[in-house]
Order: structure tokens, then C-alpha cells, then sequence
């Protein structure tokens, strides 16, 4: 597949990740906004691997997936119908960190809060191409996608991290690595399982719409307020 090109960044997801909530800011705010995404899409080196695996159910919340054995209810729910999966990593190599210290060191503590914001939007917009593209081939095989679907979403265990890392190899692939409370590195990086159903089993919740609705987090100040849908 060929890697997607990611020629902005959605200003408004760059405002949520700062707790906006809605609000539009104007002013010095807004350009330094423009500022930090301009200079993260210039030096971000967004990278991925996706693998295409066999999905088995043992039982609605036990499944077996490219030799990890894995325990969610909230996952199995979510892969309800699918015999396939992709297993996906991404990840922005270390632009974002180093422009974040940069800022940092000079003082600039709301330009490394701008940047940190630019980047979670960056690789959130560089899976969703992802899943786009993956989504126009698995359409032509009379398929749709399910949600992406993270480590540490749901009931699902962070702990599944150390897996994807043996699986896809990510530490010799894409230079991620794992501190010792399972955080990846380079930080804007993401994992994920994206199932595959037949179009004629498909539940409705397609890919895409795995979204706050979603979420059992009630007060999360990234969510979206009824009034930016």
C-alpha cells in the first residue's frame, strides 16, 4: 500500500487535544498553532506496518490472533463476525519529541503544549488515512473495516503492547521501543487491531465510527461536546 501523504493537520483536532472544547480561538493562539503544525508536517516522518492475520474466536472474549491469545470483552465486541484482522503500527519518528524539547529549552512552554497537541492530531490523521486506504481494498473484496481498535481502549490490557512488538517487530521495523510502564517511543506512535467482516455481517459500526460515543470515559476533556458534532 502506498504511504499516505499528510499535507495538513485539522486545526479544530488541534484544539480539542488543548482542551478547547469547541471554542475557535483567534489571535496570537491561532498562528502559533499554524506555526507548530507547519513546521511538524514539514519535519514528521510518519512510517506504519499493517499485517493482514487470521482472527479465531474461542469465545466472545477470548480470541486468538497471530499467536497472541487475547482477553477483552470490549475487543471482542468490537471484532463480532470477523475471521480477519490487521494488525497496524504507526508512528511519527522522533520530530515531535525533539521539537517539543526544543521549545522547552527556550522557554516556549506553549509552543511545546502546541506541538504536543499538532502531533497526537498528526498521527490521528496519518491512521485514519491509513484505514481510508485500507478501507477502498477490503471494499473491493466485499468486506468492510471495524474501528481500530488500542491497547489500553476498553478492558483491553496495555499489556498487549509487548506482543505487537514481537509480532510486527516494531523495535527493527519502525524503531519503537517500550518503557518499563508500556509506553511506546518515539510517544506519537499507535497500535492497533482493525477486524474484517463480510459487508453482509457488518453490525453498523463500521470503520470510522469508533469515536467518544464509544467510550466508557464520562469526563474526558479531549471528548467532543455535543455542540462541535
Amino acid at each position: 500500500m502506498k504511504e499516505p501523504e499528510i499535507t495538513e493537520i485539522n486545526h479544530r483536532e488541534i484544539y480539542r487535544y488543548l482542551g478547547c472544547r469547541g471554542r475557535i480561538p483567534e489571535g496570537e493562539l491561532t498562528e502559533l498553532v499554524e506555526s507548530c503544525a507547519a513546521e511538524l508536517l514539514k519535519r514528521a516522518e510518519p512510517r506504519h506496518i499493517l499485517c493482514r492475520v487470521p482472527l479465531e474466536f474461542i469465545k466472545p472474549s477470548h480470541m486468538k490472533l497471530a499467536g497472541m491469545e487475547i482477553w477483552s470483552r470490549d475487543l471482542g465486541r468490537n471484532l463480532r463476525g470477523c475471521r480477519e484482522a490487521y494488525l497496524m503500527a504507526a508512528t511519527l519518528g522522533f520530530a515531535p519529541e525533539q521539537l517539543i524539547r526544543r521549545a522547552e529549552a527556550l522557554g516556549q512552554q506553549s509552543r511545546a503544549l502546541i506541538c504536543d497537541a499538532a502531533a497526537s492530531a498528526m498521527i490521528e490523521t496519518y491512521c485514519d488515512a491509513l484505514n481510508d486506504a485500507l478501507r477502498k481494498e477490503v471494499v473491493a473484496e466485499g468486506h468492510v473495516l471495524r474501528p481500530r481498535f488500542s491497547p489500553g481502549y476498553g478492558d483491553l490490557s496495555l499489556s498487549l503492547q509487548t506482543e505487537f512488538m514481537r509480532v510486527l517487530q516494531l523495535k527493527r521495523q519502525l524503531g519503537i521501543t517500550l518503557t518499563e510502564s508500556l509506553l511506546m517511543l518515539p510517544s506519537k506512535s499507535v497500535t492497533a487491531v482493525i477486524g474484517i467482516a463480510e459487508a453482509e455481517k457488518a453490525d453498523g459500526k463500521e470503520e470510522g465510527q469508533l469515536r467518544c460515543a464509544d467510550c466508557s470515559q464520562e469526563h474526558c476533556i479531549y471528548s467532543y461536546s455535543e455542540a462541535e458534532k
